[in-house]
Protein backbone atom coordinates (compact mmCIF):
# COMPACT_ATOMS: atom_id res chain seq x y z
CA UNK A 1 0.00 0.00 0.00
CA UNK A 2 2.92 2.47 0.87
CA UNK A 3 4.68 1.78 -2.52
CA UNK A 4 1.44 2.46 -4.58
CA UNK A 5 0.71 5.64 -2.07
CA UNK A 6 4.61 6.83 -3.49
CA UNK A 7 3.61 5.92 -7.13
CA UNK A 8 0.57 7.83 -6.89
CA UNK A 9 2.54 10.94 -5.76
CA UNK A 10 5.14 11.37 -8.00
CA UNK A 11 3.02 10.58 -10.61
CA UNK A 12 1.04 13.83 -9.55
CA UNK A 13 4.53 15.64 -9.15
CA UNK A 14 5.36 14.95 -12.53
CA UNK A 15 1.82 15.93 -13.98
CA UNK A 16 1.92 19.22 -11.94
CA UNK A 17 5.81 19.95 -12.24
CA UNK A 18 7.30 22.95 -14.14
CA UNK A 19 7.73 22.62 -17.33
CA UNK A 20 10.92 24.20 -18.55
CA UNK A 21 9.54 25.17 -22.15
CA UNK A 22 6.48 26.71 -20.94
CA UNK A 23 8.31 30.52 -20.27
CA UNK A 24 10.11 30.75 -23.88
CA UNK A 25 6.52 29.80 -25.30
CA UNK A 26 4.95 32.46 -23.46
CA UNK A 27 7.19 35.10 -23.77
CA UNK A 28 7.74 34.39 -27.63
CA UNK A 29 3.80 34.27 -27.94
CA UNK A 30 4.13 37.71 -26.16
CA UNK A 31 6.68 39.52 -28.31
CA UNK A 32 4.50 38.18 -31.87
CA UNK A 33 1.25 39.84 -30.23
CA UNK A 34 3.44 42.57 -29.51
CA UNK A 35 5.07 43.21 -32.92
CA UNK A 36 1.76 42.47 -34.90
CA UNK A 37 0.22 45.34 -32.99
CA UNK A 38 3.04 47.67 -33.69
CA UNK A 39 2.74 47.31 -37.05
CA UNK A 40 -0.81 47.17 -37.61
CA UNK A 41 -0.18 50.90 -35.68
CA UNK A 42 2.05 51.98 -38.09
CA UNK A 43 0.84 50.80 -41.17
CA UNK A 44 -2.84 51.84 -40.32
CA UNK A 45 -4.06 54.66 -42.55
CA UNK A 46 -5.02 57.83 -40.56
CA UNK A 47 -6.42 61.40 -41.57
CA UNK A 48 -6.63 64.35 -40.02
CA UNK A 49 -9.76 64.00 -37.41
CA UNK A 50 -11.33 66.80 -38.46
CA UNK A 51 -11.20 67.36 -42.32
CA UNK A 52 -9.96 70.74 -43.61
CA UNK A 53 -11.92 73.09 -45.14
CA UNK A 54 -11.03 74.24 -48.77
CA UNK A 55 -11.50 77.81 -47.50
CA UNK A 56 -8.94 77.34 -44.74
CA UNK A 57 -5.93 79.65 -45.00
CA UNK A 58 -2.72 78.11 -46.86
CA UNK A 59 -1.29 74.50 -45.50
CA UNK A 60 2.15 74.00 -44.93
CA UNK A 61 3.22 70.86 -46.74
CA UNK A 62 6.49 69.24 -46.67
CA UNK A 63 7.94 67.19 -50.05
CA UNK A 64 11.28 66.13 -49.75
CA UNK A 65 12.23 67.84 -46.86
CA UNK A 66 10.79 71.23 -48.48
CA UNK A 67 8.63 73.53 -47.22
CA UNK A 68 5.66 74.56 -49.40
CA UNK A 69 2.51 76.59 -48.26
CA UNK A 70 -0.51 75.22 -50.14
CA UNK A 71 -4.21 76.56 -50.55
CA UNK A 72 -6.49 73.45 -49.19
CA UNK A 73 -8.73 74.59 -52.45
CA UNK A 74 -6.43 74.23 -54.87
CA UNK A 75 -5.46 70.42 -53.76
CA UNK A 76 -7.23 68.08 -56.52
CA UNK A 77 -6.99 65.15 -54.12
CA UNK A 78 -8.71 64.62 -51.31
CA UNK A 79 -6.33 63.23 -49.14
CA UNK A 80 -3.52 64.87 -49.90
CA UNK A 81 -5.55 68.38 -48.32
CA UNK A 82 -3.66 68.12 -45.15
CA UNK A 83 -0.32 69.63 -43.69
CA UNK A 84 2.45 67.75 -42.70
CA UNK A 85 5.05 65.99 -44.53
CA UNK A 86 3.76 63.91 -48.20
CA UNK A 87 5.44 62.28 -51.15
CA UNK A 88 3.66 63.87 -53.65
CA UNK A 89 0.79 66.94 -53.81
CA UNK A 90 -1.59 67.58 -57.09
CA UNK A 91 -2.65 71.17 -57.50
CA UNK A 92 -4.81 72.97 -60.04
CA UNK A 93 -5.17 76.49 -60.46
CA UNK A 94 -7.40 78.77 -62.75
CA UNK A 95 -5.71 80.86 -65.90
CA UNK A 96 -5.04 83.19 -66.11
CA UNK A 97 -6.11 84.48 -62.81
CA UNK A 98 -3.90 81.47 -60.83
CA UNK A 99 -6.48 81.20 -58.23
CA UNK A 100 -7.65 77.66 -57.05
CA UNK A 101 -10.64 76.33 -58.39
CA UNK A 102 -14.32 77.36 -56.79
CA UNK A 103 -15.29 73.77 -55.10
CA UNK A 104 -18.90 75.32 -55.60
CA UNK A 105 -18.32 74.46 -59.31
CA UNK A 106 -19.22 71.77 -60.74
CA UNK A 107 -18.29 70.54 -64.50
CA UNK A 108 -21.51 68.85 -65.98
CA UNK A 109 -21.85 67.46 -69.31
CA UNK A 110 -23.04 70.55 -70.50
CA UNK A 111 -20.46 72.41 -68.82
CA UNK A 112 -17.22 70.26 -68.69
CA UNK A 113 -14.28 72.11 -67.12
CA UNK A 114 -12.23 73.96 -70.64
CA UNK A 115 -8.91 72.22 -71.19
CA UNK A 116 -6.78 76.02 -71.50
CA UNK A 117 -8.63 76.95 -68.34
CA UNK A 118 -6.33 75.57 -65.81
CA UNK A 119 -2.22 75.38 -65.09
CA UNK A 120 -2.16 71.63 -63.04
CA UNK A 121 0.96 71.81 -60.60
CA UNK A 122 2.65 68.27 -58.88
CA UNK A 123 4.75 68.75 -56.39
CA UNK A 124 6.93 65.82 -55.58
CA UNK A 125 9.74 63.98 -54.61
CA UNK A 126 12.99 64.23 -56.97
CA UNK A 127 14.98 61.89 -55.07
CA UNK A 128 14.68 58.93 -58.26
CA UNK A 129 14.74 61.07 -61.35
CA UNK A 130 17.55 63.22 -62.49
CA UNK A 131 17.44 67.43 -62.67
CA UNK A 132 15.84 68.52 -65.81
CA UNK A 133 19.30 70.79 -66.23
CA UNK A 134 21.28 67.03 -66.48
CA UNK A 135 18.80 65.52 -68.74
CA UNK A 136 18.97 68.59 -70.89
CA UNK A 137 22.92 68.10 -71.17
CA UNK A 138 23.31 64.30 -71.16
CA UNK A 139 20.26 62.91 -71.84
CA UNK A 140 18.18 64.94 -74.41
CA UNK A 141 20.77 65.58 -76.98
CA UNK A 142 20.95 62.05 -78.09
CA UNK A 143 17.85 62.15 -79.74
CA UNK A 144 17.13 65.75 -80.76
CA UNK A 145 16.77 66.66 -84.57
CA UNK A 146 19.72 68.15 -85.30
CA UNK A 147 18.24 72.01 -86.19
CA UNK A 148 16.18 73.70 -84.31
CA UNK A 149 13.29 76.18 -85.50
CA UNK A 150 11.64 79.19 -84.99
CA UNK A 151 8.84 79.69 -82.54
CA UNK A 152 6.66 82.63 -81.11
CA UNK A 153 8.63 85.47 -79.79
CA UNK A 154 12.25 84.66 -78.42
CA UNK A 155 11.50 80.86 -78.45
CA UNK A 156 12.91 78.21 -79.96
CA UNK A 157 11.70 74.79 -81.29
CA UNK A 158 13.68 71.38 -81.20
CA UNK A 159 12.22 68.48 -81.94
CA UNK A 160 13.11 64.70 -81.10
CA UNK A 161 13.74 62.56 -84.11
CA UNK A 162 10.97 59.79 -84.70
CA UNK A 163 12.12 55.93 -83.71
CA UNK A 164 13.23 57.74 -80.03
CA UNK A 165 11.66 57.60 -76.25
CA UNK A 166 10.66 61.27 -76.99
CA UNK A 167 8.88 60.55 -80.60
CA UNK A 168 5.82 63.38 -81.07
CA UNK A 169 7.48 65.61 -78.74
CA UNK A 170 9.94 68.71 -78.66
CA UNK A 171 11.34 71.04 -76.45
CA UNK A 172 10.16 74.58 -76.75
CA UNK A 173 12.99 76.83 -74.62
CA UNK A 174 13.55 80.73 -74.28
CA UNK A 175 16.08 81.55 -76.70
CA UNK A 176 18.82 83.85 -74.90
CA UNK A 177 17.38 82.23 -71.20
CA UNK A 178 16.56 77.92 -71.70
CA UNK A 179 17.18 77.90 -68.00
CA UNK A 180 14.32 80.45 -67.22
CA UNK A 181 11.25 78.94 -69.46
CA UNK A 182 12.09 75.18 -71.08
CA UNK A 183 9.00 72.94 -71.49
CA UNK A 184 8.84 69.59 -72.95
CA UNK A 185 5.47 69.45 -75.45
CA UNK A 186 3.42 66.84 -77.47
CA UNK A 187 2.67 67.70 -81.00
CA UNK A 188 -0.68 66.86 -80.44
CA UNK A 189 -3.22 65.88 -77.97
CA UNK A 190 -6.86 64.88 -77.76
CA UNK A 191 -8.42 67.92 -76.49
CA UNK A 192 -5.89 70.37 -77.81
CA UNK A 193 -2.69 70.92 -79.78
CA UNK A 194 -0.50 68.96 -76.97
CA UNK A 195 0.43 69.22 -73.51
CA UNK A 196 3.80 71.12 -72.22
CA UNK A 197 5.48 69.82 -69.39
CA UNK A 198 8.00 72.30 -67.78
CA UNK A 199 9.76 71.56 -64.52
CA UNK A 200 11.63 73.35 -61.53
CA UNK A 201 13.94 71.65 -58.96
CA UNK A 202 13.69 72.73 -55.35
CA UNK A 203 16.46 70.96 -53.11
CA UNK A 204 15.03 67.68 -53.35
CA UNK A 205 11.56 68.27 -55.11
CA UNK A 206 10.68 68.55 -58.53
CA UNK A 207 7.61 70.87 -59.37
CA UNK A 208 5.86 70.29 -63.15
CA UNK A 209 3.62 72.75 -64.41
CA UNK A 210 1.16 71.24 -66.95
CA UNK A 211 -0.45 73.49 -69.64
CA UNK A 212 -1.75 73.22 -73.06
CA UNK A 213 0.63 73.91 -75.65
CA UNK A 214 -1.94 76.21 -77.12
CA UNK A 215 -0.19 78.79 -74.75
CA UNK A 216 3.44 79.04 -76.11
CA UNK A 217 1.76 81.30 -78.19
CA UNK A 218 1.80 83.78 -74.96
CA UNK A 219 4.75 81.99 -73.56
CA UNK A 220 5.98 84.98 -71.80
CA UNK A 221 3.20 85.27 -69.63
CA UNK A 222 2.98 81.54 -69.12
CA UNK A 223 6.73 82.14 -67.51
CA UNK A 224 5.51 85.28 -65.50
CA UNK A 225 2.50 83.11 -64.19
CA UNK A 226 4.98 80.47 -62.99
CA UNK A 227 7.29 82.93 -61.67
CA UNK A 228 4.71 84.21 -59.28
CA UNK A 229 3.20 81.04 -58.46
CA UNK A 230 6.09 79.78 -57.42
CA UNK A 231 6.87 82.89 -55.06
CA UNK A 232 3.17 81.65 -53.41
CA UNK A 233 4.11 78.28 -52.98
CA UNK A 234 7.38 79.32 -51.56
CA UNK A 235 7.13 82.53 -49.65
CA UNK A 236 10.10 82.21 -47.82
Amino acid sequence: MAYLAHQRRAQRKRHTGHNPLAAPVLVLAGVTVIAACYIAYVLWPRWPDTPVSLNAPSLPVVVSGVNFNIEPAAIRVAIERRPGTQERVDLAYLWPSLKPPDPAAKPTVGAPVGPNKRLFVTVAAGNTTLPLSERVQEIYPRYLVPEPSGGPDGLTLRGFRDGTPYQGEELAFESNAPEHFLARCSRKGVVNSGTCLLERRIGNADITFRFPRDWLKDWKSVAAGIDQLLKRLRPD
